[in-house]
């Protein structure tokens, strides 16, 4: 069984798998936690919304992809990749708690454009934060 995980095109299989799962079960996280339906606004054009998913999923395979380099066994780059997502999550949060003086799921279901790139670009900055912190 080790001599499987030897072959380059098995290792970086089986690392893709992992992450796209991830990233597929993260989103319904975020789906959750968020007001509005993502796919469902994307589908109707919902600008903002498919920004600031699309810096989600940035976001979580930023996180990945330094965890990925920085770890030699597959459980370690899960652990640190759902610490890091988890991370992700409160700096959600944390953006909701900043901007008192709106509802950032209201303004991105209502297409508010600079709301939607301002939480793309929180999305993908903190991942290069958090990816730099994995070791």
């Amino acid at each position: 069984m080790e001599k499987i995980w030897e072959n380059e095109y098995v290792y970086t299989t089986a690392y893709y798998s992992v992450v796209i799962l991830c990233i597929v079960l993260f989103l319904a996280v975020f789906e959750l936690v968020t007001k509005y339906k993502n796919w469902e606004e994307i589908k109707n054009g919902n600008i903002s919304v498919a920004m600031a998913t699309g810096g989600k999923i940035f976001g979580i395979s930023n996180v990945f992809r330094h965890s990925i380099i920085h770890n030699d066994s597959l459980l370690m780059m899960i652990g640190w990749g759902v610490y890091g997502f988890v991370l992700l999550l409160l700096g959600y949060f944390i953006f909701e708690f900043l901007t008192p003086g709106f509802k950032i799921d209201e303004e991105i279901e209502n297409d508010n454009r600079a709301v939607g790139l301002l939480a793309m670009i929180i999305s993908i900055g903190l991942s290069f934060v958090i990816g730099a912190g994995i070791s």
